[in-house]
C-alpha cells in the first residue's frame, strides 16, 4: 500500500476538537457528535482531516497555518470552495461543499468542511492491482474527465472572472518564479532552476495562440475518488491551484506521467504499457481531441518543462515548510527533496524535441 494512502491519528495541538464541534453544530445542518478526528496521509499542501461522527463522516481541508508563515497567493483554500461550488450539477463530478470558515480565530488557520466520498483513490498509476482491460477503463475516464474539466461554460458557471487577466504564462511563471525564490536554499543552489527560469519565458507560446478554460492546476489519477471496484470517477480533489489559462498546459501536467519515472515520481517511463492495457501518450491525446475539440500541438518541450518547474517551485516550498515545522504530512520532507530532480527533468526536456 502507498504511504500516501489512509488517515491516521489526529495529534496536532492546534486541533481543538471541542471548538471544532460546538461551530459545526451551529453552522452545518444535520450535523451531530461527538467529534474525532484522523488526518489523511496524502496531500503535501493543505492538512487534510476526517471528521468522524456515529453517523457521517466530513472532509475538513484547512491552510497550513497562519498567514503570516505562507507563501503569497498560496494555499487560497476559499478558491477550491468557489470552484467546486460552481461546478455542482456539472459534468465535472466534486464533493459537495458544506462551510467555509475564514476566521483564523477559532483554529489559528482558516478552513472549509466538505462531503466525505465514499470511494477508493489509486496512487500508483501502474494500477499493479488491477487487470489490463481495467487499466483500459480507468485511463479512458480519466481522460473523458479531464476533457469535460476543460469544456465547462464559463459563464453558465460563473467562472468567467475565475483567472486574473493578461497573459497567462507571464503571471504564471512570475508567481512560480518568486514562490521559489521566497522558498529556496541559498546555501544549495539549483541549476535546473536557474536555467528554466531563464528559458521558460523566452520559449512560451504567443498569447494570441493560448484558449482560456477551466483549468486544474494538479490532475492526476490520486486526486480523483472512485466508485469502489468501479472506473467510474465521483469526485475530483485538490482544486487549489486551478485558476483560468491554457487547457494544453493542464493536459500536459497530466501526461507526465508517461514521460516521468516510477517510484517517488510516480510515473510509467518503462513501463510496457500495451501489455498492461494502458494506451499510448499518442493515444490517449488522440483521445482527448475528440473529446475536447481541442487540438494537442507540438509543443511538448515547453508544456513539460513549464510544469516541471511549477512542480519543483511547489515541492521546494513543502521542503521549507518541513524546514519550518508547518508542512501538512509525515511524507513532506521526503517529497521537498525531490525538488532538485523535478527540475533536473524539466531542464532535460526542455532541450528535447518530443515527439508522441
Amino acid at each position: 500500500m502507498s504511504s500516501f494512502a489512509g488517515t491516521r491519528a489526529a495529534d496536532e495541538a492546534w486541533l481543538d476538537l471541542s471548538a471544532l464541534e460546538a461551530l459545526l453544530r451551529r453552522e452545518l445542518p444535520g450535523f451531530e457528535g461527538p467529534l474525532s478526528a484522523e488526518r489523511f496521509n496524502g496531500g503535501q499542501s493543505n492538512p487534510t482531516f476526517k471528521l468522524l461522527t456515529p453517523g457521517r463522516a466530513y472532509v475538513m481541508r484547512c491552510k497550513p497555518g497562519p498567514v503570516a508563515q505562507l507563501l503569497p497567493s498560496a494555499h487560497a483554500i476559499e478558491r477550491e470552495v468557489r470552484v467546486q461550488s460552481a461546478l455542482a450539477g456539472t459534468a465535472v463530478p466534486v464533493p459537495r461543499i458544506h462551510l467555509l470558515h475564514e476566521d483564523e480565530a477559532l483554529l489559528g488557520r482558516a478552513f472549509y468542511v466538505m462531503e466525505c466520498l465514499d470511494g477508493e483513490v489509486h496512487w500508483d498509476p501502474r494500477l499493479k492491482d488491477h487487470t489490463p482491460e481495467q487499466r483500459a477503463a480507468i485511463f479512458d475516464a480519466m481522460n473523458a474527465t479531464i476533457a469535460a474539466i476543460h469544456s465547462v461554460d464559463l459563464d453558465a458557471a460563473g467562472l468567467r472572472d475565475y483567472g486574473a487577466p493578461g497573459n497567462y504564462y507571464d503571471r504564471q511563471l512570475g508567481r512560480w518564479t518568486k514562490q521559489y525564490r521566497a522558498s529556496e536554499f541559498k546555501e544549495a543552489p539549483c541549476e535546473a532552476m536557474e536555467r528554466l527560469i531563464e528559458w521558460l519565458p523566452a520559449n512560451a507560446p504567443a498569447p494570441e495562440t493560448v484558449q482560456t478554460r477551466l483549468v486544474h492546476g494538479d490532475y492526476r489519477l490520486d486526486n480523483l475518488v472512485w466508485e469502489r471496484g468501479s472506473p467510474r470517477v465521483i469526485g475530483v480533489l485538490d482544486w487549489e491551484l486551478s485558476t483560468l489559462g491554457d487547457p494544453l498546459a493542464d493536459f500536459a501536467y497530466h501526461a507526465l506521467a508517461w514521460v516521468a519515472p516510477p517510484g517517488p515520481m510516480r510515473g510509467l517511463a518503462g513501463v510496457d504499457l500495451a501489455a498492461a492495457g494502458i494506451p499510448s501518450l499518442a493515444a490517449y491525446c488522440a483521445r482527448y481531441e475528440q473529446r475536447s475539440g481541442l487540438k494537442v500541438d507540438g509543443r511538448w518541450n515547453f508544456y513539460f518543462a513549464y510544469n516541471l518547474f511549477r512542480l519543483a517551485a511547489i515541492m521546494q516550498g513543502v521542503a521549507a515548510r518541513a524546514r519550518q515545522g508547518t508542512a501538512s504530512s509525515a511524507q513532506a520532507v521526503a517529497q521537498g527533496a525531490l525538488a532538485p530532480q523535478v527540475a533536473a527533468l524539466g531542464w532535460q526536456l526542455a532541450q528535447q524535441g518530443i515527439a508522441i
